[in-house]
């Protein structure tokens, strides 16, 4: 399969895309070609998705809590005028965890991940448009399978739970799930992934709004992003997460990372001793 995927040099981690637009509207200037100023930006061809081989992987939770606070994830990556919300970053000790009550729960890891960390974005009021809040969650597993498994206990919750609780005032409702193997059709930004989407209710407000999740793997490390649209955005400018260039940028990132953490890592190994 060839697919558009964003462009980026690992090894130095330098981004190489043209635009970082989301949903609502654009973030970035075109990169205009050298060769014609006439001519329109091509999309890179690929044939294989973006991946993070294990032995480039954290392999301490030590270096795993390193890792997911150095990844560089910006809030113009989702679009103009999305900001850093607050508290904006969580205890990376701590990960969800969907009980058998349907409620998510802040929980210690498990013994099969290093670290997890949770960041928090937002598209603030814009007079009758309430705010849009997304939130990404970058988790370490100690190897391939944990991830995997993790994947799969993912798809088997949105089974189990087609309402949840997010806290004790929001809910989403009407959950649907989709899940994709990297030789379907769609962007190439990771080994396997899932998505869903549903309605979300605040408790004492009037109406539903737009739900996304959506969560991709690479190698031992998986990306989940959620968004809540709130009332007055549109259900024509929902995110639809699967196809948001932000996450390609992000996928980018968390492979660049993963490397360059490895090229590193014989240097630092060698001043502990």
């Amino acid at each position: 399969m060839a697919a558009w995927r964003p462009a980026f040099v690992t090894a130095a981690g330098a981004l190489l895309a043209g635009c970082t637009g989301g949903a609502d509207d654009g973030a970035g200037a075109e990169r205009k070609p050298k060769s014609s100023p006439s001519a329109s930006p091509s999309p890179t061809e690929v044939s294989e998705p973006y991946t993070l081989a294990e032995e480039r992987a954290p392999k301490t939770r030590a270096e795993a809590v390193a890792y997911v606070r150095d990844l560089d994830v910006r809030p113009d990556y989702f679009g103009t005028g999305y900001r850093k919300r607050v508290p904006f970053e969580s205890d990376p000790a701590e990960w969800a965890v969907l009980g058998a009550d349907c409620l998510w729960r802040r929980e210690p890891l498990a013994d099969t991940v290093l670290a997890s960390l949770t960041r928090a974005f937002e598209l603030p009021e814009q007079g009758a448009k309430k705010p849009v809040y997304l939130s990404l969650t970058v988790t370490v597993h100690e190897n391939v399978v944990a991830a995997r498994r993790d994947m799969a206990g993912s798809l088997e919750s949105a089974l189990r739970c087609r309402e949840q609780r997010l806290n004790a005032t929001e809910r989403v409702l009407g959950l649907y799930s989709q899940v994709s193997a990297h030789t379907d059709a769609r962007s190439a930004i990771s080994e396997d992934d899932l998505s869903e989407v549903g309605e979300w209710v605040v408790d004492g407000q009037r109406g539903a709004h737009p739900f996304d999740w959506y969560k991709f793997r690479l190698g031992p490390v998986t990306v989940a992003a959620t968004t809540r649209h709130g009332a007055g955005r549109g259900r024509g400018l929902r995110r639809h997460l699967r196809h948001d260039p932000g996450l390609g940028f992000v996928a980018g990132e968390t492979k660049g990372a993963g490397e360059r953490a490895a090229v590193l890592r014989p240097f630092l190994e060698t001043e502990r001793e």
